[in-house]
């Protein structure tokens, strides 16, 4: 039987109350945590309120406030889930956010233009650091990740946590979300004009958001493992789905296309049928466009059956990547008490259009209410058109294993600095129009895009082509992409938060601000390619690269997808140069950037299509250290190696190639280095920074497509690419294909 994912533990921290029972005391009562801002200024703005967090006892203050939102609220779940210091050290963390750092960001920039800078927050400042620090501080050892799709990341990780559970990858995970108030969200949709000037009023008024912030952290827990141990269990993970629009960069599809098919995705993962959902909590931004697409596909699904709905943000406001999460710690308590959280702020008139509204669905508006709950559902719907739903019920239906399928790779494109000039501090990649008008790309869609964003639009059209894959109508919600990066759309998120600590949160750019989001380069490939599967984009250092590779095979393997795009990729510039030398990060290499894509592909999907197929997938392994004496990082890295060796059948001896990216510290790669040699002796050690430079992310992806010429190119049978980053290790083993 397929393995049991189970909330054991909820923490969290949001406006309307610093932990779950205040926050969930608050929300029965409608009570509401919308007010003026006061911690940003919002002179000039023709709005001003918000959902923030007050609280004195905010854990770390070392880290970005993320991240420091993410440990208060892991700290509550870890207690309520009576997790021992050992089962917590071996607990992973998967963390959902869309700004990241931002808050650092604006700390550091202030500095500066006050000529007090402050070097130390610089590490902070990519949307990497949060898990490794929250890992960090609380001595986790599990396999981490940062989430960065938007408003659905926090469910996202959720999701990703049941994953890594039933593919082995440990049994409990610290999952959920987190965001900060800052200025760089509230100026951006303020530039978008999508705040509402009042409360937001979401699926009612829908004059707009109100940003709020927190965090909110679930214990999943693989069921046995919480048995055995006689933990309580607040519910099951039944089900959910991942997908995306491509639609639209910030708004979404008006036929509710997406949202239909994820919640269809859900309902299918739970084998269950939309008359046994007795809740759906909304994603209920209160925007005009979102609620009205939300209306309808709730009404196409759910008309007809007995489902009850609403939209906590009317009370804690939009928290952005925690919202999802933040939401699932609500739904869970639905779940867990019969009780049904409600949407506050309708007038008695409000309901009579209400009624018109929602026709047959139960909106539950003002007041909490009793009603039996076994099963509920949560949806997030984000920029970049990424979508996800999650359904929680009191015992899941139980499914049987689903045989594995191999996994091929079929393509791969790249772009990639050449490092030409060892002298040069950095190495760039030069693109003119020409480079995406060959492409099919035409000048409306390049002048939207950043350059995180064409490094990867490039790679990911030549990986396509590569694997002669044609995306049409029918095959389109069966491809997904999985995008890994270091640092994310770096330069336009400095540039944006410049020019707000010089002139004010009025001038944010409604045109630049979508990019600002991790995730926006892949809501761009999507929206050109027109691939509608799975879409995830996980920060976490140098190894994402590779990390995609993994997180992509064990979304093959969950059966959704036929195909997968797993990418590396990361931006040089003047703002990246400037940041990895005041944080000292980048040691003695040439700091290059660039975008490598890999088509992963399913060996029936690869027959059907008569693909060429470079290498198999014999196996793969994620690994971490917080940093601790008692399990380092490099013993992080020999267990990575290890874990994916046994996966695949092998040896270390069975290894003929080995591709390394590793650490540019000199502690820790002398340390890398002495376990390379001591599992593999005296085998050559590869690495394709020797060529491209420091491309972070891409580097870790380009080593593995370098296994794959190799193997195709029939020079060698078995490889293995290993790389680090953040604290993480990921191992991939490649074999000839059969």
């Amino acid at each position: 039987m397929k393995k049991r994912c189970v909330i054991t533990g909820l923490g969290i921290i949001c406006p309307v109350g610093n932990d779950v029972k205040e926050s969930w005391d608050s929300i029965q009562a409608g009570k509401s945590g919308l007010g003026v801002v006061k911690s940003i200024d919002t002179e000039g703005c023709y709005a001003n309120l918000g959902g923030e967090v007050f609280c004195d006892e905010l854990p770390a203050p070392q880290y970005d406030r993320s991240a420091r939102l993410c440990i208060k609220a892991a700290e509550e779940a870890i207690s309520d889930a009576g997790l021992s210091e050992q089962s917590a050290g071996e607990a992973g963390v998967i963390v959902g956010s869309c700004i990241g750092g931002a808050v650092s960001i604006d700390e550091y920039l202030t500095a500066q233009k006050e000529g007090k800078e402050d070097d130390s927050r610089i590490p902070n400042m990519a949307a990497s650091s949060i898990a490794n620090s929250a890992a960090a501080y609380l001595g986790l050892n599990g396999v981490t990740a940062n989430i960065v799709n938007a408003c659905a990341a926090g469910t996202m990780s959720i999701a990703y946590a049941c994953d890594l559970i039933r593919s082995g990858s440990g049994d409990i995970f610290l999952a959920g979300g987190t965001d900060p108030f800052s200025s760089l969200a509230f100026a951006g949709f303020h530039a978008l004009h999508a705040l509402s000037e009042e409360p937001c009023s979401p699926l009612n008024h829908s004059h707009g958001i109100t940003l709020g912030e927190g965090s909110g952290i679930l214990v999943v827990e693989e069921y046995e493992h919480a048995v055995a141990r006689g933990a309580k269990i607040y519910c099951e993970v039944a089900g959910y789905g991942v997908n995306c629009d491509a639609y639209h960069i910030t708004a979404p599809d008006p036929s509710g296309e997406g949202q239909m098919d994820v919640i269809r995705r859900a309902l299918s993962s739970a084998e269950v049928t939309p008359s046994e959902i007795a809740y759906v909590n909304a994603h209920g931004t209160g925007t005009a466009k979102n609620d009205e697409a939300e209306f309808l596909s709730l009404h196409t699904i759910f008309d007809g059956t007995d489902v009850s709905v609403s939209s906590t943000k009317s009370m804690t406001g939009h928290c952005l990547g925690a919202a999802g999460a933040v939401e699932a710690v609500f739904t869970v308590k639905a779940v867990s008490e019969d009780i049904l959280p409600p949407t506050i702020g309708y007038s008695e008139e409000d309901k009579v259009t209400l009624k018109e509204k929602a026709g047959d669905l139960d909106f539950v508006a003002n007041d909490s209410r009793k009603k039996e709950i076994p099963m509920a559902m949560s949806n997030s719907f984000a920029f970049g058109g990424t979508n996800a739903s999650i359904i929680f019920a009191k015992e899941a239906k139980q499914h049987e294993e689903a045989p594995k399928e191999k996994l091929y790779i079929t393509g791969f494109g790249q772009v990639l600095s050449a490092k030409e000039d060892p002298s040069a501090k950095v190495a760039t990649v030069a693109l003119d129009m020409k480079d995406f008008t060959d492409r099919g790309v035409k000048l409306g869609v390049f002048r939207k895009l950043d350059k995180f964003s064409q490094l990867q639009l490039i790679s990911g059209i030549d990986a396509l082509k590569s694997a002669d894959v044609t995306v049409s109508e029918e095959n389109e919600r069966r491809i997904g992409t999985i995008i890994g990066t270091s640092a994310g759309p770096v330069t336009e998120v400095s540039n944006f938060q410049k020019n707000i600590c010089e002139k004010g949160a009025t001038a944010g750019s409604a045109f630049t601000f979508p990019n600002t989001v991790y995730n926006a380069a892949g809501g761009h490939f999507s929206i050109f390619t027109k691939t509608k599967g799975y879409c995830a984009t996980v920060a976490n250092g140098t190894q994402a690269g590779l990390q995609s590779v993994a997180y992509a095979c064990d979304v093959l393997e969950k059966g959704n997808e036929d195909i997968m795009l797993a990418a590396g990729t990361d931006e040089g510039s003047d703002m990246v140069t400037f940041f990895y030398e005041h944080s000292k990060i980048n040691g003695e290499n040439v700091l290059g950037e660039g975008s490598s894509t890999i088509v992963l592909e399913t060996a029936d999907s690869a027959k059907r299509r008569g693909a060429h197929t470079y290498a198999e997938v014999a196996g793969y392994a994620c690994t971490h250290s917080a940093g601790k004496a008692d399990y380092t990082e490099a013993q992080a890295m020999k267990d990575a190696i290890s874990k994916a060796l046994a996966k695949a059948g092998y040896q270390a001896s069975d290894i003929d190639s080995v591709y390394a990216v590793i650490s540019n510290q000199d502690k820790k790669q002398a340390a890398e280095s002495a376990v390379l040699t001591e599992v593999f002796g005296a085998k050559e050690i590869r690495d394709v920074r020797e060529q491209t430079g420091d491309c972070r992310a891409a580097s870790a992806n380009a080593q593995l497509v370098e296994a794959a010429k190799a193997i195709d190119g029939g020079s060698v049978k078995h490889t293995l690419a290993v790389s680090y980053g953040c604290g993480s290790y990921t191992a991939v083993v490649l074999k000839e294909c059969e």
